[in-house]
């Protein structure tokens, strides 16, 4: 029997033992009250109804025990039944911190706006105290735009979205943005609902980019285009306003649907172009600035808002402009003339040519038909040479019109660029701007008298200047030409010219023919060999000009040259050929 109640009070002690450890167990990380027993200088012993007591630091009392007595009752945290010294390890501040979490806890979920104060910055973000409990405030949440600077949040209070909530880890995500953002859409549609198209608002400069304005209606964007900014050109909007600037502005459109607003600044003043046909009537000399350049013209500003525009043909009188920048930049000041108003297209022809006097006006009283003049060679055409005048003025000589003697096919075998020619005015057009000049006018004309100088039968020496296929041209005294037909070459049979005579050489040759109204000079070289006994000059030939048909070897020579001159398909005369077409405007020639 006594063996028995030995075993049985075995039995029970375990299970004492068994039900403390499932009690302590059961207490560990658990939050219960105790009875303070004690309070010493660095901790209080508290007792939580355990095998002994517990001993909580006095920090976690604030740092401050003097209100803490025997006997009070406190919240504490069991960390541990038991520790290596047979104690119970308990927490008061851990305790308030999970009462706090719980309290949270109940209080709050996901998507509750509570109220917390910014105690700190930390990498990321922000720290928020919320009843007593830190929350996580992100930097992407702070405000609705990004924010550089997070000091000047720190140590003030505000409301906030709790946007996550992980009671596990203790963990909570506030966002002030979101509750902004829907703080604003409440009222960006207050405001939609409010606005009228028409009506005045001020605004604040938000954003400038390159296509407009964006402005600040209290809370709602509208965008203030760049063709809305002013009556005049605007280059970029900077140029009109600047970051920060309050506007008036007009409530040009309300998109609700899409909440766009469209505004205008230059609506809110008067449309200069309005009066703008009695303010610049065409005939206005007015003094602008050149506010833009494009190749075709100069665009200037008579005030602000009204441009106009001088285009390039209005430059100058005298002078071909190619674009506006050869004469004019940006900023320049310049008189001008209202030459048209477009008032529907607000547009302003200009010019400024016409402040000046136009020199073509008066250009035939200084230049009179048959006036000599001289100048120097600026240009070449293909059918004539251009001389300057005077500064802008140019006259033309026709290839026609540059000899007596022989025909040329281009100017340059008779001029050279720079050269002082003297010349005689032949034809003065002012309404199409030409002068008309004669290089041969200001000389004697050699044919006059050219039975003086030559006669039939003579023997005369020159220098080849051209070969044809049906001859060669030789330049005799006095820059006349003569002809020598191939078949007056030579005694041979000349097969082609170039191959018995070449340009420059010096030749003695017989003229055989002489035709003042057509202007022609014949020669052979056959002859010139054949002494003056070999030669008869029939009477009716002598002193007088006309053909000469020569002895046994020439069986009709003059109808020879009268062949030669309608052949080849090239009739030579000093003369010959129509004037090609001078349409080109003479004013115009610095570009040829």
């Amino acid at each position: 029997m006594l063996k028995k109640n030995t075993r049985d009070a075995s039995k029970l002690k375990e299970l004492d033992g068994l039900l403390d450890a499932s009690l302590s167990q059961a207490l560990e990380n658990r939050i219960v009250k105790g009875m303070v027993l004690e309070v010493r200088p660095n901790e209080v012993l508290v007792d939580v109804g355990g095998k002994s007591e517990g001993a909580i630091p006095a920090s976690e009392f604030g740092g401050d025990t003097s209100g803490v007595k025997a006997g009070d009752e406190v919240d504490v945290l069991v960390i541990q039944t038991e520790n290596d010294d047979g104690m119970v390890v308990l927490s008061k501040k851990l305790a308030d911190e999970k009462i706090k979490w719980e309290a949270v806890f109940q209080r709050y979920q996901e998507g509750s706006v509570v109220k917390g104060f910014v105690k700190g910055k930390v990498r990321g973000g922000l720290i928020v105290d919320v009843d007593g409990v830190e929350a996580f405030l992100p930097g992407s949440q702070i405000d609705v735009t990004p924010v550089h600077d997070v000091d000047p949040f720190v140590g003030n209070e505000y409301d906030f979205k709790l946007i996550k909530l992980v009671p596990e880890r203790h963990n909570i995500i506030l966002s002030r943005r979101e509750l902004l953002e829907e703080q604003l859409s409440v009222k960006r549609r207050a405001l939609l609902d409010a606005l009228v198209v028409g009506e005045r608002r001020i605004g604040k400069v938000k954003n400038i980019t390159d296509f407009g304005v964006f402005v600040d209606l209290d809370g709602i964007d509208g965008l203030l285009h760049i063709t809305d900014l002013s009556w005049g050109r605007v280059r970029h909007p900077s140029d009109i306003v600047q970051p920060g600037q309050e506007l008036e502005v007009v409530v040009l459109d309300v998109d609700r649907e899409r909440e766009r607003i469209s505004l205008g600044l230059k609506q809110a003043q008067p449309n200069p172009w309005d009066s703008i046909e009695s303010k610049y009537p065409a005939g206005a000399r007015l003094r602008g600035k050149v506010a833009n350049l494009q190749p075709y013209g100069a665009f200037v500003e008579l005030e602000p808002g009204i441009e106009g525009l001088v285009h390039v043909s209005e430059f100058s009188w005298t002078r071909h402009v190619a674009r506006a920048s050869d004469m004019l930049k940006i900023g320049d000041e310049v008189d001008v003339v209202v030459l048209s108003v477009d008032k529907e297209a607000q547009k302003i022809a200009l010019g400024i040519r016409q402040t000046e006097e136009n020199p073509w006006d008066s250009v035939g009283e200084r230049y009179p038909v048959g006036t000599r003049i001289k100048g120097k060679v600026r240009n070449f055409t293909s059918y004539g040479a251009f001389v300057q005048l005077e500064d802008g003025i140019d006259g033309m000589i026709h290839v026609s019109d540059m000899s007596w003697t022989r025909k040329v096919n281009h100017p340059t075998e008779v001029l050279q660029k720079g050269q002082e020619v003297e010349a005689v005015v032949l034809e003065v057009d002012v309404e199409n701007q030409r002068i008309s000049l004669g290089l041969k006018q200001a000389q004697e004309d050699p044919w006059t008298s050219i039975t003086s100088h030559y006669q039939v039968g003579q023997k005369v020496k020159g220098k080849v200047s051209k070969l044809a296929s049906f001859g060669a041209f030789v330049e005799l005294e006095g820059g006349v030409d003569g002809l020598v037909h191939i078949s007056q070459i030579s005694d041979d049979h000349v097969e082609k010219v170039k191959d018995a005579l070449k340009i420059g050489q010096e030749v003695e040759a017989r003229i055989v023919r002489i035709d003042r109204e057509e202007r022609r000079i014949g020669l052979s070289l056959r002859e010139a060999n054949e002494g003056e006994a070999d030669f008869p000059m029939p009477e009716e030939y002598k002193g007088a000009e006309g053909g000469l048909k020569v002895g046994q070897n020439i069986v009709d020579l003059a109808s020879a040259f009268d062949e030669a001159f309608a052949s080849g398909g090239e009739e030579w005369s000093p003369d010959a050929g129509d004037k090609k077409d001078e349409s080109a405007d003479s004013g115009d020639k610095s570009d040829k």
